[in-house]
């Protein structure tokens, strides 16, 4: 799986109306260096635990109707969902190994 771009308009579909496990969604932005630098990133954790995890990303500066409904003030900004509940908050960058180790302790 790949991962996805959301926005506030699909975001309700995306996340909380996804009922089928975990959704992990990165806000971001494009002018911000440690998003950038955590893209490849989550495309690797994709890679290796994307099965247990639908990994999506919401640009705050385009959506930011849904990143002030959670409170995010700094990015980047990783939330964890299941079953369309919020379970988990991460700030900051983070390699590889640190990410999915937080998942997997958050799920």
């Amino acid at each position: 799986m790949a991962v996805i771009e959301i926005t506030d308009q699909t975001f309700a579909k995306e996340v909380e109306a996804n009922d089928s496990g975990a959704v992990l969604v990165d806000f971001w932005a494009t002018w911000c260096p440690p998003c950038r630098m955590l893209a490849p990133v989550l495309e690797e954790v994709d890679q290796e635990i994307g099965d247990q995890v639908k990994i999506t990303k919401l640009n705050v500066d385009e959506s930011p109707e849904t990143a002030g409904r959670f409170g995010v003030m700094s990015i980047p900004t990783l939330i964890l969902f299941k079953d369309g509940k919020m379970v988990s908050k991460s700030m900051g960058f983070q390699p590889k190994e640190a990410l999915v180790q937080w998942i997997n302790e958050s799920l």
